[in-house]
């Protein structure tokens, strides 16, 4: 299968297995990539995942040209009908870790600007090259980069396909870590295992706030924040989270 999957200690590994095509995404990995963040959603028993590529070249390089079949239908029809197959079920407040093990180009890199966090090994790099090759960056690229790092820098990326390293890439806030290649998943695992033993509805709570906050004016989202809060306050896992520090062992959340 070009994707593999495993559910651990409430943490979802996903991650993309062509690595003789750099990982690139061919029809059937993006059907099966469908499949696995519509589990990852409706699984209560899954708290984050974990998206990553296999080998030390590259985390994806987009779409497999190669393997793509010619249209049979106008782009309109298409996209109007299902959209994009795979951004949008990724649109989940559990939160998702992207393991960036070497290059993440193209919609390579857009998948990993759907995910909450990004740490990447020192050999990764990242661009959006598109202009090259008389394309775009047609997923999220254009929208979340000038969002996440300086615009300065997005505008060069993507008027000029080049790319950026690991340790540029820390520098300007795209990822939070940069570890060894052997390092990465170990990082990765440590990370989630950190957000799946925390209170579930906290979790999500706290990424829902924060992503519909950036759309509000600051009042706003401080508002809607405190109603959030109110929301948690009477769940079962804030009073076990402070029977638990009462009593000075760890808690046991059931995401209730």
């Amino acid at each position: 299968m070009p994707v593999d999957f495993e559910v651990k200690n409430k943490v979802a590994y996903v991650t993309l297995n062509r690595p003789e095509a750099m990982n690139a995404l061919d029809p059937e990995s993006i059907g099966q990539l469908a499949e696995i963040w519509t589990e990852v959603k409706t699984n209560p028993d899954i708290r984050v995942s974990v998206l990553s590529g296999t080998g030390p070249k590259a985390f994806c390089t987009g779409t497999d040209m190669k393997k793509m079949p010619p249209p049979t239908e106008c782009m309109a029809s298409s996209y109007l009908r299902d959209g994009q197959p795979i951004l949008p079920l990724m649109k989940m407040w559990k939160p998702i870790i992207a393991a960036i093990n070497g290059i993440a180009v193209g919609g390579g890199l857009e998948l990993a600007l759907a995910c909450d966090l990004r740490i990447a090994s020192a050999n990764a790099k990242f661009g959006l090259t598109e202009v090259k090759v008389a394309s775009l960056a047609g997923l999220n690229g254009t929208q979340m980069l000038p969002r996440l790092i300086p615009q300065a820098i997005a505008m060069k990326m993507l008027l000029t396909g080049e790319m950026i390293s690991a340790e540029q890439a820390l520098h300007y806030g795209l990822i939070s870590d940069v570890t060894a290649p052997e390092d990465l998943l170990k990082l990765a695992t440590e990370l989630a295992e950190k957000i799946a033993s925390a209170a579930p509805l906290s979790v999500q709570a706290a990424k829902q706030t924060a992503v519909l906050g950036l759309d509000m004016p600051l009042d706003h989202g401080i508002q809607y924040a405190h109603l959030m809060w109110g929301l948690l306050r009477d769940t079962e896992d804030r009073k076990e989270g402070f029977k638990a520090f009462a009593e000075k062992r760890p808690p046991a959340f059931r995401g209730a």
